[in-house]
């Protein structure tokens, strides 16, 4: 369940670095594309305005010359000259009548003014003031053009004096009505840009519908601006161009208007094609990195598998080869390596089978040299000497110790092969400790080794008593060969909850460092004459079978120690019973 969660996961993890990857990627290529967008269609829109005013300007300049010229050529005429001559308002009027009608100036308007101002004629709609013929006429005998303001209407106005033997005599205006139907005109004509003309703050003539003639007007700046002005919900690139009057002062501005409108929805409908297409690559590299994750994770799944296989030491466990490129060569390397590792584990066995037997058989001449030393002195004391019967009978008692200790270690030797064990008896703890230092009395004599035993008398377990002595003679025989220059080993025990904790402790050199980690496992020994270091394993699998443990502590500068833990007769029959039910 883990390894298929470890597997998800890194599936998982996969899609996930894919799927963040190419959303940044995206994200980073639209916020580009997008802001490159935007400043080109707000470059367009500012030079779109620039052509508007530059075009707006062109047409207004080619009206303006228009009524100038029409003005002039009106004033220098002989028979305008001869109407003006009679001063009589009637000949005037028709006669200035008559030639503006054959002009025909669209959408112009024209009035005739004495040289005080007073109009004498007017033809179409266009309020003159004697106030502006007179501030005209300042700059007599050149023509005066520029804007005025009239009862809220916007007029853009030609004022042409007539002379009479260098004395003006009338005035003729000229001029247009600035109006929303002007607007329209000149927005066809500058390529579709909105016109607000503006004087006093109040909108005057516009483009746009009034209302939102209004709400721009109300929004825009006190100053001109290259930001973008919003007005109404609609952002507009705008530029203003100053209105003059005829004394050349600014009377308002006329504001040129390019609406944001269609090229944000041009940006909305790419910034929609950019997420759509997004979202489309989103879904088809997700797939694509699906296949691909799960071409390269199922291999790998078959190769957890195996490596679980080898784990459980299934070294015959294959993994099938389906591809020729790098998994596949490393499903075949695998191979290789577990073909590798179950040779090099068959090699191993026979080696270390070989070993073992070699090592076995030295053990078992090692133990079996002492009481068959035993046997082989006494019975050539019988058949050479002429002994006492006394004699006789401690060597027959010797002779018989030493031959049921050959039988002993035979025996365990066979309970250990196969793993079989006699059945427990109680036993007193001291009886089974002294019955195993007994054979090695003599020699700790010898040694001057003094061998104490301080276990209570009151201490009885149920013990394989043959192999508990074992033990003891194992751990004795084992301190007397670390001491030859005498010392003491003291073996004593204590009951603690539940269990007996027995020490064997002597006054030796204690345990060489560099086989504390590996004290209790087979063929281990340093320091020692004699044997292969197959005693202190038999003795812990000795402990171990009767439901205890077995282990030992250093102590620098107090020799060594080794204690044994072993349960009461309740524990045993716990243990017992544990072992039963497993």
């Amino acid at each position: 369940m883990i390894a298929s969660f470890s597997r998800l996961s890194l599936l998982w993890k996969i899609l996930l670095s894919t799927s963040v990857a190419i959303t940044v990627l995206f994200a980073l290529t639209g916020w580009i594309v997008l802001r490159n967008a935007v400043q080109t269609t707000t470059s367009t829109m500012e030079d779109e305005v620039g052509a508007s005013i530059q075009a707006y300007q062109s047409l207004w300049k080619e009206r303006a010359e228009l009524l100038a010229s029409v003005s002039l050529i009106l004033s220098r005429m002989s028979d305008v000259r001869s109407a003006f001559g009679t001063k009589d308002p009637a000949t005037i009027s028709d006669t200035a009548s008559e030639l503006w009608k054959k002009l025909s100036i669209k959408d112009a308007a024209f009035s005739v003014t004495d040289a005080a101002g007073k109009v004498i004629v007017s033809v179409g709609v266009m309020p003159v003031a004697e106030q502006d013929v007179r501030i005209a006429a300042a700059r007599f005998p050149e023509q005066v053009s520029g804007f005025l303001v009239h009862g809220g209407h916007l007029y853009h106005t030609v004022f042409t004096p007539v002379y009479l033997e260098d004395v003006p005599q009338n005035v003729l205006v000229t001029g247009y009505d600035v109006d929303s139907r002007v607007a329209r005109q000149l927005k066809a004509d500058t390529g579709g840009s909105e016109l607000l003309f503006i004087a006093d703050g109040q909108p005057i003539a516009s483009s746009l519908s009034p209302e939102a003639a209004r709400l721009v007007a109300s929004g825009l700046p006190a100053r001109p601006t290259v930001d973008p002005v919003k007005a109404g919900g609609i952002e507009y690139a705008a530029r203003p161009t100053q209105l003059l009057d005829i004394q050349g002062k600014p009377i308002g501005d006329l504001w040129i208007l390019r609406s944001f409108a269609a090229a944000s929805e041009r940006l909305a409908a790419l910034r929609r094609n950019i997420i759509l297409l997004w979202l489309m690559a989103v879904a088809a590299s997700l797939g694509i990195t699906y296949a691909l994750a799960r071409r390269i994770v199922e291999p790998l799944k078959e190769l957890d598998r195996a490596a679980a296989e080898v784990a459980r030491q299934n070294y015959g466990h294959r993994v099938k080869v389906v591809s020729q490129d790098e998994l596949g060569r490393l499903a075949r390397t695998f191979n290789a390596m577990c073909a590798s590792i179950q040779q090099a584990r068959q090699e191993l066995i026979r080696q270390e089978r070989i070993s073992t037997i070699g090592r076995l058989s030295s053990s078992i001449v090692h133990d079996l040299r002492n009481p068959l030393a035993a046997v082989y002195g006494g019975a050539e004391m019988l058949v050479d000497a002429e002994l006492t019967p006394p004699q006789v009978k401690r060597l027959a008692a010797n002779i018989y110790r030493a031959s049921r200790r050959i039988q002993e270690l035979l025996q365990d030797l066979l309970n250990v092969s196969r793993g079989s064990a006699r059945g427990a008896e109680v036993c007193k703890l001291r009886e089974v400790a002294a019955a195993g230092c007994e054979s090695l009395l003599a020699s700790a004599e010898a040694q001057h080794v003094e061998v104490q035993i301080g276990i209570p008398d009151d201490i009885e377990l149920p013990l394989e008593r043959n192999r508990m002595e074992r033990v003891f003679s194992n751990l004795v025989g084992n301190a007397l060969e670390m001491m030859p220059e005498g010392g003491q080993i003291q073996i004593s025990a204590a009951a603690q909850n539940g269990f007996v904790v027995a020490d064997v402790r002597d006054t030796g050199p204690g345990i060489a460092p560099e086989i504390r980690g590996s004290l209790f496992e087979p063929f281990v020994s340093a320091g020692k004459k004699n044997g292969l270091g197959l005693g202190l394993a038999l003795s812990r699998q000795t402990v171990l079978d009767h439901g205890g443990d077995m282990w030992a502590e250093f102590e620098p500068g107090h020799g060594a120690c080794f204690r044994l833990r072993l349960p009461v007769a309740e524990e045993v029959g716990r243990t017992s019973r544990s072992a039963r039910v497993l």
